[in-house]
């Protein structure tokens, strides 16, 4: 099972070039190192990640992940499972078919007919569940990533966070010096590796109690 990639663009406030040139413009007069600190330092409120490598390596990203494919692996087994022994029924049916009357022959196929259509119920339902368990993780994720960028901009003094994803991305071309893509992930995991710690904490002592 394949997940569906997050865009993790978040726009922490908005960056006019425009407005940079106004303030360089308002401060002709000054010493042209001035003016270039200056220019360095607003480019440098402008910081960018790189989607592929955070996804990669972001441990609730592979947590979620895992525990996705196993279900979805079992979901998957459990229908073959299933059709296996319907497609078993449908044999030995054939097989008698020539020995059982009319009557006997049109309820079976009915029988048969329902279970079919009940195993593609079933097939679908279960796709349906799994999509939208998908759907409800990413979201968690993106918000999780969302958040811990906000405080991490407003404590670096970043005004915009983009993303980077290698083959989809709207950059072309960034300095190395503005992928603050490594410095973000250790975060986020350090973040992530409480909670987990936390939760597990939590559910010792519940058990310690039902004890």
């Amino acid at each position: 099972m394949k997940l569906t990639k997050l865009a993790l663009g978040v726009t922490v406030a908005s960056l006019s070039l425009a407005a940079c040139k106004q303030e360089a413009a308002k401060n002709n007069g000054a010493a042209a190192t001035t003016t270039t600190t200056e220019t360095t330092d607003k480019i440098g409120e402008v910081v960018y990640v790189n989607a592929d490598t955070l996804l990669a390596n972001y441990n609730l990203f592979k947590d979620v992940k895992t525990r996705l494919e196993t279900k979805a692996k079992k979901a998957e087994g459990d229908l073959k499972s299933k059709a296996s022994a319907f497609q078993n029924e449908v044999g030995q049916y054939q097989q008698r078919a020539a020995n059982m009357s009319e009557e006997q022959r049109a309820v079976t196929e009915q029988r048969l007919a329902r279970k079919q259509q009940e195993l593609a119920n079933l097939n679908q339902s279960e796709s349906n569940r799994l999509m939208t368990e998908e759907q409800e993780e990413q979201k968690k994720i993106y918000d999780k990533v969302e958040a811990f960028l906000k405080d991490y901009s407003k404590e670096k003094g970043y005004k915009m966070v983009l993303s980077y994803s290698r083959g989809n991305s709207a950059i072309l071309y960034s300095d190395e010096s503005l992928d603050i893509t490594q410095d973000v992930l250790k975060g986020l995991n350090e973040a992530y590796d409480k909670e987990v710690a936390a939760e597990s904490k939590t559910e010792t002592k519940t058990e310690a109690k039902k004890k």
